[in-house]
């Protein structure tokens, strides 16, 4: 089964939000590639049947450490769509960009549900 077909119409009806995070100001300095390749998952929501339009890309953590959710509003915004049920796909480079504490992923999984 492919990841295409693992995505159903539901899904599709929902937004897709790219997820982009980078931990330190230096990290947003210095390594543009791993940003570009974050940006780029935008693209992926198309290929698995988004339209353009219901993508979002979140963003305005760059530079916020993911040990914690104080001050990370990306975050906080995406986990209140998920938890509305408006979310049909979040796409991230790596789980740890969403978060880096129990509490915090915890919170993100139980809105999911």
């Amino acid at each position: 089964m492919s990841d295409r077909d693992k995505i159903t119409d539901a899904h599709r009806r929902l937004r897709a939000i790219v997820y982009v995070r980078q931990s330190s100001p230096g990290q947003v300095q210095n390594n543009h590639e791993s940003r570009a390749l974050q940006y780029g998952l935008r693209e992926r929501a198309i290929e698995l049947g988004w339209p353009a339009e219901s993508i979002a890309v979140v963003d305005e953590d760059l530079a916020r450490s993911g040990s914690t959710s104080d001050g990370r509003l990306g975050f906080k915004d995406l986990v209140a769509e998920v938890g509305l049920g408006r979310v049909g796909l979040i796409l991230g480079r790596e789980v740890s960009r969403l978060a880096r504490n129990n509490a915090d992923c915890i919170s993100c999984l139980i809105c999911a549900r």
